[in-house]
C-alpha cells in the first residue's frame, strides 16, 4: 500500500502526530508525511491511502491546507481512500476561554472541512475525522497522542487495504 500524509504545523506538533502516522503505515507499505507547501504533482502519483492533517485554527483547517484541498482537480480522489486529522484543544482548555465552547459546537475543528473536500474530491473515507491534543497553543502534545496517532494509522491503513 501506498500512502502519503500532507499536512501543515505551525509549532511542530501536527507534524509530529503526521510522522507517527507515516511511521505506523509504513510497516505495511510505503509511506511519506510531507508538509502541504511542498507536495509536488507526481507524489500522488499512485497513491492507495491520503492523510491529510492540520492544527485547528480559527474553527478550521489552516489556509494552506484549504487552499491545496481546494486546488485538487475533481474527482482526482476516485479510487483513493482517504483519512482526516486535526489538533486540537481537549475540552478542559476549551471551557477555559469564556465563547469558545459556544463556537466549538457551532463550527467544530479542523479535520471535518478536511474530510468534506476530501469526499468532495472523490476520496472514500477510511475512518471518521480525528482530533489530537495539545495541551496549548504552540503544544506540547498531550501524554500517549503519538501513541494514539499510531493506533489510528493502523486502523486506518487496515481498513484502506
Amino acid at each position: 500500500m501506498k500512502s502519503l500524509i500532507v499536512y501543515d504545523s505551525q509549532f511542530g506538533n501536527t507534524k509530529k502526530i503526521a510522522l507517527a502516522i507515516a511511521e505506523k503505515l509504513a510497516e505495511s507499505g510505503t509511506a511519506h508525511a510531507i508538509h502541504v507547501d511542498e507536495v509536488q504533482h507526481g507524489d500522488m502519483s499512485g497513491i492507495n491511502l491520503l492523510v491529510v492533517g492540520s492544527p485547528t485554527q480559527q474553527l478550521s483547517a489552516t489556509a494552506p491546507i484549504k487552499r491545496w484541498l481546494n486546488i485538487l482537480p475533481a474527482d482526482s480522489l476516485n479510487g483513493v481512500r482517504a483519512a482526516a486529522f486535526d489538533t486540537r484543544f481537549p475540552q478542559e482548555k476549551i471551557d477555559e476561554i469564556k465563547v469558545l465552547p459556544f463556537f466549538v459546537r457551532i463550527f467544530g475543528y479542523g479535520a471535518k472541512p478536511i474530510a468534506r473536500r476530501l469526499r468532495k474530491k472523490g476520496a472514500e473515507l477510511s475512518a471518521e475525522p480525528e482530533g489530537f491534543y495539545v495541551a496549548d497553543t504552540e503544544g506540547p502534545l498531550l501524554k500517549d497522542e503519538l501513541a494514539r496517532a499510531a493506533a489510528w494509522a493502523a486502523d486506518i491503513g487496515t481498513r484502506s487495504r
